[in-house]
């Protein structure tokens, strides 16, 4: 999620920008402003250090254009920053995303459906709320208690939320009495939805509020008639993000392609 702290330095190419529609004299401009993270341990694969390569989004028209050409490349988001990994000797981060028009329920996504039935969401403004913050700090306590994501303020909260160059919404799951149970900020893309982060009540663990948002995503991507619900990396090794491999319709990126995660 966090670009990381620590020095940074000029290093690599940026992303190719074959056949891109909207290529031009200011995206270029953007895609040579990259840099790189120094190293750092990675929190993901014990004994392994992980390096960024970032590129800070501009506002305007120019971010999203940028944006959405560097989210299909592999990079994900945080505040004003694009990042992707660009680590020594390690390719374990993969980046994920589910095709809409190919997805379909399997017995486990329908067993997710069934437990919610109750739960319905919507997109709101991205606001960070005291009732957002509660259950942000409540998800971390209880699943993250060792990251630096536990210690977050209500401004460091804020901060994640409403920090944006780019169209971010909130995606609100809230059950039948109006309590928010679960919640994604997410990145409207010209193609999908970039999940950036999700965070849900852990007093509720049989409920798979987690699958069920990224399900309610779909939907919700089927429903406006957008392609992709991108769900970052996917990290075989990581029991915190292996989990993805088990969403229907999965591509992975091969290279310069998208490719399915696991084939026909």
């Amino acid at each position: 999620m966090e670009i990381g702290s620590g020095g940074t330095r000029r290093s690599g190419q940026p992303p190719r920008l074959d056949a891109h529609p909207a290529s031009g004299p200011d995206l270029l401009a953007s895609l040579r402003r990259f840099f790189a993270t120094a190293a750092a341990p990675c929190p993901y694969v014990a004994g392994r250090s992980e390096r960024k390569l970032i590129v800070e989004l501009c506002g305007g028209v120019e971010a999203a254009l940028v944006y959405d050409y560097l989210s299909r490349a592999g990079f994900r988001r945080s505040h004003r920053f694009a990042y992707r990994p660009a680590c020594h000797a390690c390719d374990a981060c993969v980046p994920v995303r589910i095709v809409v028009a190919r997805f379909a329920d399997t017995r486990s996504t329908r067993r997710v459906r069934n437990l919610n039935r109750g739960v319905s969401g919507r997109l709101v403004p991205a606001r960070a709320t005291p009732e957002h913050y509660r259950l942000f700090a409540a998800y971390q306590r209880s699943r993250h208690a060792d990251s630096d994501m536990a210690a977050m303020s209500f401004r460091d909260f804020r901060d994640m939320v409403e920090d944006s160059p780019v169209s971010t919404a909130m995606a609100e799951l809230r059950d039948a009495t109006g309590e928010l149970a679960a919640a994604v900020l997410i990145d409207r893309l010209d193609d999908g939805f970039s999940a950036v982060y999700s965070y849900y009540d852990p007093a509720r663990p049989r409920h798979s509020l987690g699958t069920w948002s990224i399900l309610w995503l779909v939907e919700e991507c089927r429903r406006r008639g957008l392609a992709h619900v991108y769900l970052g990396y996917w990290i075989a090794d990581s029991p915190k993000m292996a989990y993805k491999a088990r969403f229907p319709a999965l591509e992975r990126l091969a290279g310069n392609a998208w490719v399915a995660l696991v084939s026909d």
